[in-house]
C-alpha cells in the first residue's frame, strides 16, 4: 500500500500546478521542480505520464507550462493520480511487500492491515484536489517543510 517516489512527486506536483492554475498561472518544468524538491529530468517524466493520462495539460513555447482546468481541480481525486502513475495494482499490493498476499494465502498482518486498507482507500476516493489545495491556501497544512 505504499506509494512509489513517482506517485508522491507526481501528486505533490499535482497540487502546486491546481494552485498556479487557480492563480490563472501556468506552472514551469523548473518552478515545479523547485516546489516539489526533484530533479527536472525526473520531474517531465512524471509531468508526461500526468499530461497522457489527461491530469494536467501541457503548452509549449516561452509562455507556456503546466496547467490544470478548474473542473479537474474540482472533480479530480487523488486515486486517480496514483492510478495514472502507479497503476491501478496499486489497492492489491501487500503492506508486507508480498508478491502472494490474499485471503486465501495472507502475508503475518493481512487480517490486521485489511481494515485500514479499506479505510485508506475511501480516503484516496473521495479527497479531491480542491480539498487539498483549499486546505494548503488556507495554512492549515503544507507540501514543504
Amino acid at each position: 500500500m505504499t506509494l512509489s517516489k513517482a506517485c508522491e512527486h507526481g501528486i505533490r506536483a499535482s497540487l502546486y500546478i491546481a494552485q498556479q492554475s487557480v492563480l490563472i498561472e501556468r506552472a514551469s518544468l523548473k518552478d515545479i521542480a523547485l516546489e516539489i524538491d526533484a530533479p527536472e529530468a525526473f520531474t517531465a517524466k512524471i509531468l508526461q505520464q500526468l499530461v497522457r493520462q489527461g491530469i494536467i495539460s501541457s503548452i509549449q513555447g516561452p509562455k507556456g507550462g503546466f496547467s490544470m482546468s478548474k473542473k479537474a481541480i474540482k472533480e479530480l481525486k487523488l486515486i486517480q493520480i496514483i492510478h495514472a502513475i502507479d497503476g491501478d495494482t496499486f489497492e492489491n499490493k501487500c503492506v508486507l511487500g508480498l508478491k502472494l498476499c490474499s485471503e486465501i494465502s495472507p502475508c503475518p498482518v493481512h487480517d490486521q492491515f485489511k481494515h485500514i486498507k479499506k479505510d485508506y482507500l475511501k480516503m484516496l476516493q473521495k479527497t479531491t484536489i480542491h480539498t487539498m489545495i483549499s486546505s494548503l491556501n488556507e495554512g492549515i497544512s503544507c507540501l514543504k517543510l
